[in-house]
């Protein structure tokens, strides 16, 4: 995994947020994992994966935190920089009891992973390439495409997940990236404003159209699951998965995307066909949301193979 790091705040409040001095009593405060690479390496982490995320934080009380909670979630920290001149990222989620959430956050150290940070020792070690939050990573927007294609050339499959543009110009290069790219995640809202396209079926043809052969695109649709598109016989083929019952009410929504997105790698490499794979995922992704936080209540193997049994998936 290459990306971010940062931490989250998660603060429960109501449906209204009064300025003014307004003091607001609110449900819970969680300090937790952030960042949706982080999230992802250790859904990967819990699901068996052996994972590591290379990244860089600052030497601050945040960046420490971080740290000791990847080790605790099984990450390999090895290739994540310390970065002194910097402090670590940090995200506030104001959460409502809907799952909507506003998102406010300081930068810091996110954006500053480079691609000389991915070294040929750590493609050697390698089977998989994952890279989140593709549009805050400033620093490796230039050589993206090269560090790409260097990855496929040593035998490694890749993914990425562009996730939310602050800047809402959805570009940063990320067209002349997906076509070494053989896994790419989105919402709608992601995936249509790449692409222009008018809906986000559309959005889907077009960028399975500029990906590899057998390149998959796993359209994430929150509480209506997620379906997985690949090119059939120049035609896409679309595998979806519906959100499965699930014990306990829905605590909040942050990382389940990232969660999902574990989810559909892990089996994947396990070497899932797809109809297990966007299952799996979905149930990662739902479980996820049944805890605090984005690594509140990732699940492990057993309890997501058990979640997925239960996930209806149609073609």
């Amino acid at each position: 995994m290459v990306g971010e790091l940062c931490v989250d705040l998660i603060i429960e409040t109501g449906d209204e947020i009064r300025f003014g001095q307004h003091e607001h009593i609110v449900p819970r405060t969680t300090l937790t994992m952030g960042s949706s690479s982080a999230i992802t390496a250790c859904g990967a982490a819990a699901l068996g994966i052996d994972t590591r995320l290379i990244s860089v934080r600052g030497d601050d009380t945040f960046g420490r935190f971080l740290d000791e909670e990847l080790r605790r979630r099984a990450v390999d920290t090895a290739r994540v920089r310390v970065d002194d001149a910097l402090p670590t990222g940090a995200s506030t989620h104001l959460t409502r009891p809907s799952g909507d959430r506003a998102i406010l956050t300081s930068m810091g150290s996110i954006g500053t992973v480079r691609a000389a940070d991915v070294t040929d020792a750590d493609l050697a070690t390698a089977v998989h390439l994952h890279v989140g939050s593709y549009f805050l990573q400033h620093a490796l927007h230039g050589d993206a495409p090269a560090l790409f294609r260097a990855a496929r050339a040593a035998g490694l499959t890749t993914s990425l997940d562009g996730n939310f543009d602050p800047t809402e110009q959805w570009d940063s290069g990320i067209l002349s990236l997906l076509p070494h790219v053989d896994v790419f995640f989105g919402n709608e809202e992601e995936l249509t404003g790449i692409t222009k396209a008018e809906g986000i079926d559309a959005a889907v043809e077009q960028l399975l159209a500029i990906m590899p052969r057998d390149a998959v695109v796993v359209a994430k649709l929150g509480a209506d699951g997620a379906y997985a598109g690949r090119l059939s016989d120049k035609r896409v083929e679309r595998v979806r998965a519906a959100v499965p019952p699930l014990d306990g009410a829905l605590v909040d929504t942050v990382g389940a995307g990232d969660t999902l997105a574990a989810g559909f790698l892990a089996a994947r490499l396990r070497h899932g066909d797809l109809d297990e794979a966007i299952a799996f995922a979905v149930a990662c992704g739902t479980a996820s949301t049944r805890g605090s936080g984005g690594v509140g209540a990732q699940p492990d193997h057993e309890t997501a193979t058990a979640l997925a049994a239960r996930t209806a998936v149609t073609r």
